[in-house]
């Protein structure tokens, strides 16, 4: 759907669900992580959207858009916390098998696609599951304000 297609309520539904709610977890987050606040440190793992670099024209500018703004998220809220604690990086996930695409009325929107992924496939959910596992994990420990994308080679 084109931009000049969508109703202020799709656009504020989106916006809602993917911004607003990451900044208030992100937040909630920080305040029990951050040494600051006399917490431990952590790590935080944010996920967007391969849609982000995109822009996804034509079907979900929308979308990415606010999968957009949580890369600056991901980016800001990592140099702003580094120093008390907390790791911040982001998983952006390209064309994955979930129900996303059914939910969204386009359960063969993969196989209609995967000729464009230089790896000719989808990705699987335990792959993304995997990527975020590491950038939790200590393997990852001098890794802050990073994005890994799970793609395909897009």
């Amino acid at each position: 759907m084109r931009l000049d297609e969508m109703s202020a309520e799709r656009i504020n539904s989106i916006l809602i669900n993917n911004v607003t709610g990451y900044f208030l977890c992100c937040r909630e987050t920080v305040k029990r992580m951050s040494t600051r606040h006399g917490g431990f440190g952590g790590v935080i793992v944010n996920v967007s959207s391969g849609a982000a670099r995109t822009g996804s024209p034509n079907e979900y500018i929308d979308y990415a858009a606010s999968k957009g703004a949580i890369d600056t998220l991901t980016k800001g809220l990592s140099l702003e916390v580094a120093a008390e604690g907390i790791r911040v990086n982001c998983v952006r996930p390209g064309l994955i098998y979930t129900d996303m695409h059914a939910d969204g009325g386009e359960p063969d929107r993969i196989e209609r696609l995967k000729n464009k992924i230089p790896m000719q496939r989808g990705g699987l959910p335990d792959e993304v599951a995997e990527a975020i596992y590491w950038l939790s994990s200590e393997k990852s420990s001098f890794s802050t304000g990073n994005f890994l994308d799970l793609a395909g080679g897009l």
